[in-house]
């Protein structure tokens, strides 16, 4: 299983590596500066003399994440926002834990293409094109699955046990629009009547969609 996992990082280094979603850099590093006021495309980069192994480094995947939520799922991202060295790299990592039952729910990544790779578990996947076309398929323990930019894509655990996947993505920060959470969850709301006309359903249904959905305090 090793040797299965590290070919799969090979082959995401390379896929990735050559058609690269963010700009090319043009220095060895930049690490990412959190604390700068500059807002960039990207993050500032902090002195090259001043990095360190920390700065390329998160042991933040090794664990599962707790799946005890509205959806029964755990994205824990290894992004530029957690390791400042994949700053201008155009990859990064996550792992997706899911309890029985358990759901990452139809999203979007506006910034990359998505390669998941099962660590435990079985799970029915699958994308929409813009033909609205679904493309879908059964995985299991050692299979790989990809996600094109973009298009929106899910996730289930319909196993009796847990599951786990590690997902790479050609970006340092792929974005993730959740589409429930974006369409009724926003800050400010969607106003009622987009959501009445577009899912045609009444006020009612949309408020009780809104207060599953909203926030626990």
């Amino acid at each position: 299983m090793a040797a299965v996992f590290a070919l799969f990082l090979v082959a995401l280094a390379t896929v990735f590596g050559s058609s690269a979603a963010d700009p090319d850099m043009l220095q060895d590093i930049c690490v990412a500066d959190y604390a700068a006021g500059v807002k960039v495309n990207g993050f500032v980069c902090k002195d090259a003399a001043n990095a360190t192994a920390e700065d390329f480094f998160s042991a933040g995947l090794a664990k599962p994440g707790l799946t005890n939520n509205t959806f029964g799922s755990l994205v824990t991202a290894a992004n530029v926002q957690k390791i400042p060295g994949l700053n201008t790299l155009g990859v990064s990592l996550a792992r997706i834990d899911y309890a029985p039952g358990g759901i990452n729910p139809p999203h979007t990544h506006p910034r990359a293409t998505e390669i998941v790779y099962v660590l435990e578990g079985v799970l029915d996947v699958g994308f929409i094109t813009t033909a609205n076309k679904l493309i879908s398929k059964t995985i299991q323990k050692g299979e790989v699955f990809v996600f094109p930019k973009g298009l929106v894509h899910f996730q289930n655990n319909n196993g009796k046990g847990p599951a786990s996947v590690i997902a790479g993505f050609n970006s340092q920060l792929q974005g993730t629009v959740n589409i429930a959470l974006t369409l009724f969850a926003a800050t400010p709301e969607v106003p009622d009547h987009v959501l009445t006309k577009t899912f045609m359903v009444g006020t009612k249904m949309v408020d009780k969609i809104k207060s599953r959905l909203a926030p626990k305090a």
